[in-house]
């Protein structure tokens, strides 16, 4: 979900109406940008749209994380690996 400028308020309107804004960013679903003298100065959501924002992180530290137990997996069984003791000794080597 991208969010550009078109889909933005400044931050004046924002304070004197933020029901309205509010409305419209659950209607939408979409984040806001809120500018400060045409500048991008804050993104606003509304609640449900954050809860998935957060789902979606978790799901792409979940893929990464399984992502790197398959590469040590493979690092394994391919006898890519050292021994721990030995690593350790090599890390007071220049």
């Amino acid at each position: 979900m991208t969010t550009s400028l078109d889909d933005s308020e400044t931050l004046s309107a924002f304070k004197r109406d933020s029901s309205a804004v509010a409305k419209r960013l659950k209607k939408s679903g979409k984040p806001m940008v809120l500018t400060v003298h045409g500048k991008a100065e804050m993104v606003i959501q509304d609640a449900a749209a954050y809860r998935r924002l957060q789902e979606l992180a978790a799901l792409a530290d979940a893929a990464e994380m399984a992502a790197f137990l398959k590469r040590s997996a493979d690092d394994m069984e391919t006898g890519n690996t050292v021994p721990a003791a030995e690593f350790v000794k090599s890390l007071g080597r220049s």
